[in-house]
């Protein structure tokens, strides 16, 4: 008998596992169990539209898809179509990789209005996430208050910033990008409570700040004074040093150059959040919409033996994509090894009817054929009834 492995959870984390799992032993038995129709999990729903060179991560995933010995099973939610006992129970091993898609919370009087949202809401409404199909109205929105100094805060700026000819070659949902191009922003600001020097921006997404076709980049006169931390590691310290000569060149800018500006303010901690504007410590600034990039938190699942966690579920939201491939295989050791001496359990398969591989392939090809329609890379299907109905079809 062959030992079975579950993965819950079909983002990256999970498929760097299940190939670190099949590397060291090819002849298991592996099922990734996500709650969509449709698997990649972050790649897919949380990483900016317009950045497709790190979307394309997903080849290597789908080639993972057609391993005879893995099996993807979506649309199944585990706690409502089976339990994590009943997984458990069936399979020699269960790694857990769910993620944190649960937006931080500041913490200050306000963040409860309607005009505050958290970066992965934004986000998976920006990618099509069947749970996210409605967007803030942005059609009285002028200032746009950003919480946040990590590439999630770049990213949002970056996308309610761009022309709608910047964002043609994206894969961002239709209602959306229209949205963001009717609304009338001028002003997007970028806060940290720290100062530049501990921004955690990388240099590639900063630098793509300054080249953007109608919005200027400004910043703050304090990040003329910073000075990576003399602690900091060397490859810490030239990534913070680009960073702030990248501000310096921002710092020259004038605001209202072009008809958006992009405002780094550092050194400003959010006290308050009211109807059209953010206290901070160091004053107030206008926002009609408030987005926080803070970070975010997960849902609970079960500790014990043979349960495996990996990715955000294990660590915490740090990290980028490929962070995740040296993570993964790390952990696929530790299960390949809690494996060597048990023998394979017998039963049956536990998992109820769902979308399989060729069902995502089938809404795959039609979403591929949608954005060929318009000369996108894709248009999504954003329903779920409409996901379900083109991967059960013939």
């Amino acid at each position: 008998m062959t030992h079975r492995v579950a993965i819950v959870g079909a983002g990256p984390s999970g498929f760097y596992a299940a190939d670190g799992l099949l590397r060291g032993q090819p002849d298991l038995h592996i099922d990734v169990i996500d709650r969509l129709p449709t698997p990649f999990g972050l790649v897919r729903a949380g990483v900016a539209p317009d950045h497709q060179g790190t979307k394309a991560v997903v080849r290597q995933f789908d080639r993972l898809l057609a391993q005879p010995d893995l099996r993807f099973a979506g649309n199944i939610e585990v706690g409502r179509d089976l339990s994590w006992d009943e997984l458990v129970s069936a399979y020699d091993a269960v790694i857990v990789a769910t993620g944190m898609v649960v937006d931080r919370k500041l913490g200050i009087p306000g963040e409860e209005l309607p005009h505050v949202w958290g970066s992965w809401r934004l986000v998976a409404w920006l990618n099509g996430h069947p749970d996210f199909r409605e967007g803030p109205d942005l059609t009285q929105v002028k200032s746009v208050a950003v919480i946040g100094n990590g590439n999630v805060a770049l990213d949002v700026a970056r996308v309610l910033a761009k022309s709608a000819e910047e964002m043609t070659k994206s894969d961002i949902v239709p209602e959306a990008g229209t949205a963001i191009t009717a609304a009338p922003i001028t002003d997007i600001h970028v806060i940290g409570r720290r100062g530049a020097e501990h921004a955690s921006f990388t240099n590639n997404e900063l630098a793509e700040m300054g080249r953007l076709v109608r919005a200027v980049s400004v910043a703050d006169a304090s990040v003329l004074e910073a000075v990576a931390p003399a602690s900091d590691s060397t490859p810490e310290k030239l990534r913070k040093t680009k960073n702030i000569d990248s501000l310096k060149g921002f710092a020259a800018h004038k605001a209202g150059e072009k008809p958006v500006t992009v405002h780094f303010t550092f050194h400003a901690t959010p006290k308050a959040i009211r109807a059209g504007e953010v206290e901070l410590s160091t004053g107030t600034v206008k926002a009609d919409l408030v987005i926080t990039c803070i970070g975010y938190t997960g849902q609970p699942f079960p500790k014990g033996e043979g349960i495996f966690p990996v990715g955000w579920a294990r660590r915490g939201p740090s990290g980028t994509i490929p962070t995740n491939r040296a993570d993964s295989h790390a952990v696929a050791q530790q299960v390949l090894a809690w494996l060597k001496d048990r023998d394979p359990k017998s039963g049956p398969d536990v998992l109820p009817i769902a979308v399989d591989a060729a069902g995502w392939h089938r809404i795959d090809k039609h979403e591929i054929a949608a954005g060929a329609a318009v000369g996108r890379p894709r248009v999504k299907l954003t329903e779920w009834q409409a996901l379900l109905d083109i991967a059960q079809g013939d």
